[in-house]
């Protein structure tokens, strides 16, 4: 049985819910406010906000939906070749991150087992990298941080601090302080030093040695030098520097100055790959280390991670304890609120993995990254990075210059941004004879298929350049710098500060390298 409705008319229709509302005069929706379709709606005429705060507000699916549009014009990140980041996880570990976008890392009082999930991942690194453990006064110690730039800066921050306290003590000038790295540093090295006034003293990279010279290195230390930068992964190239052989020459010339190294790509890399490896703790130079999660250590960005051998090398005064939200708290870091989302994600994947997860990634990438070198070798390029997992998962290489061709890497970086590929091209550090390059980056998602794909492209630019003259692909490269969107355009340099030649960029013309 169904039962009768009754239609009610218009008196009922037209009565208000509440008596006395019909008095209150309302703004009706605007059409576009209850438009069925985002591109019928006059936001889609309309230019979107560039300098100013808009007036009214937009709904909400018109907001994604522009934005969305906006980005399209993006390169993909997995085509991405130049960078290190980490552009695949797991759907669990990003619902994982998403859950904690709300949470405030800092907050240790309100979010005391998310706090308790960071002491774990500093524990399992500084063990992985084989801080000492066995004293019961003595401990290793480090935090999270946004990336390896601010660990970078935490750490020279404490030699320098360091340093200082030490001349202090002994009464001497403390105002000159310096360190020493190789010319192929990342830039965050230039700035670490710059905005922390240490004069920078370069071991300058060659034409067949693109990385730090250990002899040269501890030659350059005076009693002003505040410690050594020492790379496991150089940028460019993926060599891993030889921090045992600085070690040892320090020890057997009994020199008082630690070593910091700068494991941001190789950190998870080398302990699967070449556990036997002396570049950690295991050497007594060594101080502290800084290792990137967000790349090799398969989390989105940004996270990074800085481990101490002990609070000897972290002077006492860096370390603010404050009572936060309710919670008393010792704090070493350039920025205080910050998501915790990433921290998270880097526990997920440790307990998800385990050592033999990343081990069998990290060989599965160091064989891709030997395929694609071999490929390229046959192509008739030059292989500048080392293979059999002695260095980063990349391939560095350069045109060979007996076969006098007639454009460079940038002309082959620029033919295959065409078909979608980022593959970088560079300008090598200071007195490597200018030399030019690129560099593939082979990341957790980059399978042996896409290396395919990538050759069948690189082999069909070089063919295709080859059939131009010099003066076609010139004017060519040019028409790509003035109007392509996707290179040289960027709007994001003031007109004041470009040109600038205070860094190893403005000195040289050294390109820096994407991380």
């Amino acid at each position: 049985m169904v039962h009768l409705a009754s239609v009610p008319n218009d008196s009922v229709v037209d009565a208000p819910l509440v008596k006395g509302m019909e008095k209150i005069k309302l703004e009706q929706p605007g059409e576009d406010e209850i438009t069925a379709s985002v591109y019928g709606s006059r936001f889609a005429g309309e230019e979107m906000p560039n300098h100013s705060f808009p007036e009214q507000e937009m709904p909400k699916e018109v907001a994604y939906r522009m934005i969305k549009d906006h980005l399209s014009l993006d390169g993909n990140p997995v085509l991405n070749l130049a960078s290190f980041v980490t552009t695949y996880m797991e759907e669990e570990a990003e619902k994982l991150m998403a859950e904690a976008l709300p949470k405030n890392f800092i907050d240790y009082e309100e979010y005391p087992q998310t706090a308790d999930i960071q002491n774990r991942c500093v524990s399992m690194i500084a063990r992985l990298f084989n801080a000492p453990t066995e004293s019961d006064d003595d401990n290793a110690m480090g935090t999270s941080s946004v990336g390896s730039s601010e660990a970078i800066m935490l750490a020279t921050l404490a030699m320098k601090k360091r340093w200082q306290n030490k001349r202090k003590a002994e009464g001497k000038d403390y105002s000159r302080p310096n360190i020493i790295m190789s010319s192929a540093v990342q830039v965050c090295w230039e700035k670490a030093a710059r905005y922390f006034e240490l004069e920078e003293k370069y071991v300058n990279c060659t034409e067949d040695r693109y990385v730090i010279d250990p002899k040269t290195a501890v030659d350059l230390v005076d009693e002003n030098t505040v410690g050594i930068c020492s790379i496991l992964g150089v940028t460019y190239t993926g060599h891993y520097e030889d921090t045992k052989a600085i070690n040892d020459l320090l020890v057997e010339r009994n020199i008082d100055c630690p070593i910091h190294v700068d494991a941001a790509s190789g950190g998870f890399v080398a302990p699967f790959v070449v556990p036997e490896l002396e570049w950690d703790f295991r050497l007594e130079k060594v101080i502290s280390i800084n290792v990137s999660g967000h790349k090799y250590g398969l989390v989105y960005p940004g996270v990074g991670w800085i481990v101490w051998r002990s609070p000897e090398y972290l002077p006492k005064e860096l370390v603010f304890n404050i009572n936060y939200l309710g919670a008393d708290q010792a704090s070493f870091t350039l920025n205080f609120s910050k998501g915790a989302s990433q921290v998270l994600g880097q526990y997920y994947q440790f307990i998800r993995l385990g050592k033999h997860g990343y081990k069998s990634i990290m060989m599965n990438l160091t064989r891709t990254s030997d395929y694609l070198a071999a490929c390229l070798k046959q192509l008739g390029f030059i292989i500048m990075s080392e293979g059999g997992g002695q260095g980063l998962p990349l391939v560095a290489f350069r045109l060979n210059p007996a076969d006098k061709h007639s454009f460079d890497e940038f002309a082959v970086a620029h033919q295959l941004r065409e078909r979608g590929w980022v593959v970088p091209a560079y300008t090598m550090a200071p007195d490597a004879g200018k030399l030019k390059m690129m560099r593939v980056v082979v990341r957790e998602d980059f399978s042996r298929s896409r290396c395919d794909a990538l050759v069948a492209d690189i082999k069909m630019a070089v063919e295709s350049l080859s059939k131009m003259d010099k003066k076609t692909i010139d004017t060519h490269l040019a028409h790509v710098k003035k109007t392509s969107t996707q290179s040289h355009k960027s709007k994001h340099n003031h007109a004041h500060y470009k040109g600038e030649k205070h860094s190893l960029q403005g000195k040289t013309g050294k390109t820096h390298a994407v991380c």
